[in-house]
C-alpha cells in the first residue's frame, strides 16, 4: 500500500480550497462550449493554403491557464480556445530542446540523437543538419517563413542557425534563457554573453526592450509588410514564462494580493503573454489574414514549480516524465475548423504538427521518410478518431540509472534502470528514474521558506523502477498497477525494445572553450569554422580522428580560457 504524507497543510484544507475537487471531466472547465447547431454544417473555405501562426510558450504549467481553473488571468487564451478546439489529450516533452526538435522535425528525439538533456550553449551540437525541417517543407509549398523568439536547437555553426534551417527571417535568442531586458545569458560563473539576434547578426540595438513586447511588435511588423494573398508561417516561440521571473510592474500590480512572490511574478508574466497573443490576433484581423488562418497554441513542457508554475492536479513538474512534465496546454483556433467550440480528447503529440501543418499547406510529404508524427487535422477539425494510438515519451540511456532497476525486473527484455516512458492506448509505463514525483497544489500561501512544500508526497516507491498507470481512468497517476498487471507491463516493455532498436546514438558532445562569448565579441553565436565538421555525423559515433595540430590549438586555447576565467573571477571578487 502506498503511504501518502501531506506536508504543509492537511487533505481537509486542500478540499476546502477546492484543489482536490477539480474533476477531470468537469463541464465548466473542459467540456464542450454550447455551439450553434448550424455551425457544424458549415464547410471550411480552403480556397488557398492557410496562414499558419504557431505560438509556443516556455515553462507554462498545465494549471496556469484560465480554463483549467487557474487563479491567473488569461482571457485571450480562454476565448481563443473556447471558440476553437481544446486539446485535452495533448503531449509534449519534459524540457525545452526535445520539444522544439520534435516540433521542427516531426521525429522522436531518439531519431535525432537528442534524447538526453538539452543543447547547452558551449556544446558543438545542433539539430542534425540532415533533417528537413517544418519551415523548409513550408517554403517548398510556397510559404514565407518567419521565426520570432527562442531557438534552443544549437548554433555552434552558421549552418545550425534558424535562417539556415528554413526561416526567411529570425529575431530572437539562440540559447535556453536570457534576461528579458538585457538579453544576457550566463552559462556558469564568468561565462556570460549577449543573446539577441536579428537574422545572423547580433541585435545590440534592441537591448532594453522587454522580450514579450519586442517579439509581439515584430510579429505585427511582419504581418503589416506581407500580403495576405500569399501564405505565411510565423513561429512565435515566446521566452515567457521561463526564468528569470521578470515582468513590467503594471502586470505584477494586478497580482499584489498573491502572498507568494514567485507565483505573483510568474502570474504577471503569463498575463502579459496572454495580452501579447491578443495583439497578434488583432494584427491578423487588421491586416486581412484572420479569415484564412490557423492559430496553434502549445506549451513546450510542464511548469517549473520552484519558479511559480503549477501543473495541478497532475503529478510531477518540468523535467519529469510524470503527466505534469509531459501533458501540455494546447488548442487550435481557426475559422477553417469544421466543428468549433469543443474539447477534443484525441491523442495528439507535438511531433504531429509537422505532417499536420505541411498537409494543411498542401505540401509534399511523400519524400519525407521516418516521420513519427501523424496528420491529426481531421481529428481536430472534424472530430474524427486520432490516427495516433501510442507515444514514446523517450528513452534516455545517459540519464542516471535507477539504483534498484535491473534486467530481471524487466522480464529479461529491458533494463528497468534505464529512464524511459511510453504510452500505448490507455496505458502508460515508466522505467528508471522518472523524476520528481509529487503533487504540488498552486502556491497560494504567503512567502516563507516552507510555502513551496505544501505538497502531497508519495513516500513509498523509492525502491521502484517500474510504474504502470491507466491514464484514462487515472490521469493523476495515483494508482500504480505494475504489480497487478504484469502482462501489460511486459507488452509495453516490448514496445520500448522495438523503439530502442530504431534509436540512433546520443548526440551530447563535451563543451568546447571556443564557445565562450569573449571570443565572439561578447555575444553568444556560431564559433566553429566550416572545416571543423560535425562532432556527430548522421547519428554515428563521435568522430575521433583529429589531427595533432588541431589538438594542440585546442590545448592552448583551453589553457588561455582557464587563465582568462581566473582573472574574471578575481576581478569579480
Amino acid at each position: 500500500m502506498a503511504v501518502y504524507a501531506l506536508t504543509g497543510f492537511s487533505l481537509v484544507s486542500l478540499l476546502s480550497f477546492g484543489y482536490l475537487s477539480w474533476d477531470w471531466m468537469k463541464p465548466s472547465l473542459v467540456a464542450d462550449v454550447a455551439t450553434d447547431p448550424m455551425e457544424k454544417s458549415l464547410p471550411p473555405t480552403f480556397t488557398r493554403p492557410p496562414h499558419i501562426i504557431f505560438i509556443l510558450t516556455d515553462d507554462q504549467g498545465y494549471h496556469d491557464i484560465g480554463y483549467h481553473g487557474s487563479d491567473i488571468q488569461t482571457p485571450t487564451l480562454d476565448r481563443l480556445a473556447a471558440e476553437g478546439v481544446k486539446l485535452e489529450n495533448y503531449y509534449i516533452q519534459p524540457i525545452c530542446t526535445p520539444s522544439r526538435s520534435q516540433l521542427i522535425t516531426g521525429r522522436y528525439q531518439i531519431h535525432t540523437g537528442l534524447q538526453h538533456s538539452i543543447i547547452r550553449p558551449r556544446q558543438p551540437n545542433c539539430l542534425p543538419l540532415d533533417q528537413v525541417t517544418l519551415p523548409q517543407k513550408l517554403q517548398e509549398a510556397g510559404y514565407s517563413t518567419h521565426m520570432v523568439g527562442k531557438w534552443h536547437l544549437g548554433f555552434y555553426k552558421k549552418e545550425c542557425l534558424p535562417t539556415r534551417r528554413g526561416f526567411d527571417t529570425f529575431l530572437g535568442s539562440l540559447t535556453g534563457n536570457v534576461d528579458y531586458y538585457t538579453y544576457d545569458n550566463c552559462d556558469g560563473p564568468g561565462v556570460c554573453g549577449y543573446d539577441l539576434h536579428e537574422g545572423e547578426d547580433v541585435a545590440w540595438d534592441q537591448s532594453g526592450k522587454y522580450s514579450t513586447f519586442l517579439y509581439t511588435q515584430r510579429v505585427s511588423k511582419i504581418l503589416a509588410s506581407h500580403s495576405p494573398k500569399e501564405p505565411i508561417f510565423i513561429y512565435v516561440a515566446f521566452q515567457a514564462v521561463h526564468t528569470p521571473l521578470q515582468s513590467p510592474k503594471e502586470y505584477i500590480y494586478r497580482y499584489r494580493s498573491m502572498g507568494n512572490v514567485a507565483r505573483r511574478k510568474y502570474a504577471a508574466m503569463v498575463t502579459c503573454m496572454d495580452e501579447a497573443v491578443k495583439n497578434i490576433t488583432w494584427a491578423l484581423k487588421k491586416y486581412g489574414y484572420y479569415d484564412n488562418s490557423v492559430i496553434v497554441f502549445s506549451t513546450d513542457n510542464g511548469g517549473q514549480t520552484f519558479s511559480g508554475g503549477s501543473n495541478w492536479p497532475l503529478r510531477g513538474r518540468k523535467g519529469t516524465y510524470w503527466e505534469g512534465g509531459v501533458r501540455g496546454i494546447g488548442f487550435v483556433h481557426s475559422p477553417l475548423i469544421k466543428r468549433k467550440r469543443r474539447t477534443s480528447w484525441a491523442l495528439v503529440h507535438i511531433t504531429d504538427w509537422y505532417p499536420t501543418l505541411v498537409s494543411l499547406a498542401r505540401g509534399n510529404l511523400s519524400n519525407v521518410q521516418g516521420l513519427d508524427g501523424y496528420n491529426v487535422w481531421p481529428a481536430i477539425s472534424e472530430g474524427k478518431e486520432s490516427p495516433r494510438t501510442e507515444i514514446l515519451h523517450n528513452i534516455d540511456p545517459l540519464y542516471n540509472h535507477a539504483k534498484y532497476g535491473s534486467l530481471e525486473d524487466g522480464f529479461g527484455i529491458w533494463n528497468t534502470a534505464v529512464q524511459a516512458s511510453i504510452r500505448v492506448g490507455e496505458w502508460k509505463l515508466l522505467t528508471g528514474d522518472p523524476g520528481y514525483s509529487d503533487w504540488i497544489p498552486p502556491q497560494t500561501l504567503t512567502n516563507f521558506p516552507g510555502s513551496w512544500w505544501n505538497l502531497e508526497r508519495l513516500t513509498d516507491g523509492l525502491r521502484k523502477s517500474v510504474w504502470l498507470f491507466n491514464i484514462t481512468a487515472d490521469p493523476y497517476e495515483r494508482y500504480d498497477l505494475s504489480e497487478q498487471r504484469p502482462d501489460v507491463v511486459r507488452t509495453l516493455l516490448m514496445r520500448l525494445v522495438h523503439y530502442n532498436r530504431t534509436a540512433i546514438p546520443v548526440r551530447y558532445p563535451a563543451e568546447n572553450p571556443r564557445a565562450h562569448p569573449d571570443f565572439n565579441g561578447g555575444a553568444w553565436g556560431p564559433w566553429a569554422s566550416e572545416d571543423d565538421g560535425e562532432e556527430w555525423e548522421g547519428g554515428r559515433e563521435p568522430l575521433k580522428s583529429r589531427n595533432k595540430k588541431k589538438k594542440c590549438k585546442i590545448c592552448k586555447l583551453r589553457s588561455f580560457f582557464r587563465k582568462l576565467n581566473t582573472r574574471l573571477m578575481s576581478n569579480r571578487i
